[in-house]
């Protein structure tokens, strides 16, 4: 089993897939990648996109359908790539969707260029009502990569970091591979996603990335990904490695 905790496949709902036969595509190239599972997680909150958990629910549904007339050996779930707001908590009963529906883990997109004030009460908040932040691509927040420390204090706190898989080959840029690398030098990455949009543009690159985490880390960390994707999937608790700080002697 091989799971992808953040994609875009499903069509037509945010700037992945504008088709089916994209989406289709998009499919048969995670499969290529050996992947089984995926969570589907359209945007939600931010800018431009609002996904509804009954709009998410109803296109996971089809896409699955399509993909067994095809049989195409994939199982799409359901879950939402939330743009971090205020008012979370009380959105999470009606409007916010679990990965995998499991009413555990959440998946959360900062801004990129500053952190949100209270975000710490906030996160504790969704933690005491028993839900498990993870944050995507934290190599894309400028004031994370500014001041590495930061990333310490979130992971610190409970929350868990998902990295891209193509920042971590290189894809995105030399700056932002070499914070990945160092965010998983410090235990501070817990899971290697695709965030996959297109079957060309942004495919599904999790068998390089994780090729080049076993051959530039060990294969020890490969496991500890993929342990923790499976863990999302079923909704069970994942025990992280303890981080690491940035600061020498650094007492938390």
């Amino acid at each position: 089993m091989l799971v992808d905790i953040h994609n875009h496949i499903l069509p037509g709902l945010d700037d992945g897939p504008e088709s089916l036969e994209e989406a289709l595509l998009l499919a048969e190239n995670a499969v290529a990648n050996g992947i089984t599972h995926v969570i589907a997680t359209p945007h939600h909150r931010n800018v431009k996109y609002i996904n509804s958990p009954i709009s998410v629910k109803e296109a996971v549904n089809w896409l699955n359908d399509e993909l067994s007339k095809r049989s195409i050996p994939l199982h799409i779930l359901c879950g939402q790539e939330v743009y971090f707001h205020n008012e979370m908590l009380q959105n999470m009963e009606d409007n916010l969707l679990t990965l995998g529906e499991s009413g555990k883990y959440l998946l959360l997109e900062l801004p990129t260029n500053y952190l949100p004030t209270f975000i710490f009460d906030i996160l504790l908040e969704l933690q005491f009502s028993g839900y498990i932040p993870i944050i995507v691509h934290p190599e894309r927040c400028r004031f994370l990569r500014k001041d590495k420390q930061q990333a310490y204090e979130l992971v610190k706190r409970g929350v868990l970091f998902q990295v891209t898989a193509a920042t971590v080959v290189g894809v995105n840029g030399w700056s932002m591979q070499k914070f990945a690398k160092n965010l998983i030098k410090h235990n501070l990455v817990h899971f290697i996603a695709s965030d996959a949009h297109h079957y060309k543009d942004r495919p599904f690159l999790i068998k390089d990335a994780y090729k080049y985490i076993q051959k530039k880390f060990s294969p020890q960390y490969v496991t500890y990904f993929l342990d923790n994707a499976k863990h999302v999937l079923e909704g069970s608790l994942l025990q992280p490695i303890p981080p690491i700080s940035f600061k020498k002697n650094y007492k938390s």
